[in-house]
């Protein structure tokens, strides 16, 4: 495999897996992708309970079946390299239940801030792994993280909940930044507990990779993004 496989678009996706730490990689980071959107489900389908109107029950249930929707692509490509799916899934399980568990939100609107917080870091994060991967792959990826409503429709909320109710900025901004905390340890244990996803990031899969100074960037793009979101909804004082 040359060292532009995976980070040039079209790279020959047939080469790319020919190196099986690579393999493992992507299967790594799909299975990753896939359980979050599991995860993501789960968490818009508890959110819909604390929905305050009908409308907003059924945006929160309808984008719930569509993070669903996601997880078949991704299961149909992790079959075709020879994993089980939902075993390669499982994975991942114990460390995305106990971030959510430990960020549990407490009322509608840190639920909403939770979904846009956290599913943009994570998405983020995602992308930034897309960039070392083969052509393929990396359009299954960014096509997974594909907004589908969702955004508009939280920002939109939130934005309403503060005008009707300046004080709730504080608490949420607060809230924001615990958010952000928790979401950086989980991208860097992600990272960090899968020696594949760690040799692709590092370049240790035959490919160009980051060096320590690069990593600390990515982590600070990630962070910088994050302060645009929380701009974006009034949230950064």
């Amino acid at each position: 495999m040359t060292a532009s496989t995976g980070s040039t678009p079209g790279a020959d996706t047939s080469v790319a897996f020919s190196d099986p730490t690579y393999r493992e990689a992507v299967i790594d980071l799909l299975a990753a992708v896939g359980y979050g959107e599991i995860s993501a489900f789960e968490r818009l389908a508890e959110d819909a309970k604390l929905a305050p109107t009908l409308e907003d029950k059924h945006a929160l249930a309808s984008f719930a079946s569509q993070q669903l929707a996601k997880v078949e692509p991704i299961c149909a490509r992790l079959t075709s390299l020879g994993a089980e799916s939902f075993v390669a899934m499982e994975g991942f399980r114990e460390g995305f239940d106990a971030f959510h568990a430990h960020t549990a939100p407490s009322d509608w609107w840190e639920g909403l801030v939770k979904a846009y917080v956290g599913d943009g870091l994570a998405n983020d994060f995602y992308r930034e792994i897309a960039a070392f991967l083969d052509a393929d792959t990396r359009d299954l990826v960014l096509t997974t993280l594909d907004d589908t409503g969702h955004t508009a429709f939280v920002v939109d909320r939130i934005k309403a909940g503060i005008a009707a109710d300046p004080r709730l900025a504080g608490r949420l901004a607060l809230w924001g930044r615990r958010l952000m905390g928790e979401a950086l340890t989980q991208a860097q244990r992600v990272a960090a507990d899968r020696d594949a996803l760690s040799a692709l990031l590092a370049g240790g899969v035959d490919m160009p990779g980051l060096d320590l100074a690069a990593i600390g960037r990515m982590f600070t793009r990630l962070t910088e993004r994050h302060a645009e979101r929380m701009a974006e909804i009034g949230l950064d004082h």
